[in-house]
């Protein structure tokens, strides 16, 4: 599986968040998805590669700005994990 972190500006408000995780909910498979305005950024996971060029484009699609984006292999943490 696969982490991406991509900054995100301009979320003001968990409705934004909402907005952004919807987004990339609809136009990929993805595991996990989850904004943070504080944070500037949106987390997705997924269980195979995601084209970046394509996710840069969702969210910006959704009227936010995206800055650098961070791929990652996922370890889930956790009892079982």
């Amino acid at each position: 599986m696969w982490k991406y972190t991509v900054q995100v500006d301009g979320m003001m408000c968990g409705m934004c968040e909402s907005h952004v995780n919807d987004a990339v909910r609809r136009a990929f498979p993805v595991k996990k998805v989850s904004s943070s305005r504080n944070k500037r950024e949106t987390v997705v996971v997924a269980e195979g590669e995601l084209d970046e060029q394509a996710l840069r484009s969702v969210i910006s699609a959704t009227g936010y700005a995206v800055g650098d984006i961070q791929k990652e292999p996922y370890v889930k943490r956790g009892l079982f994990g």
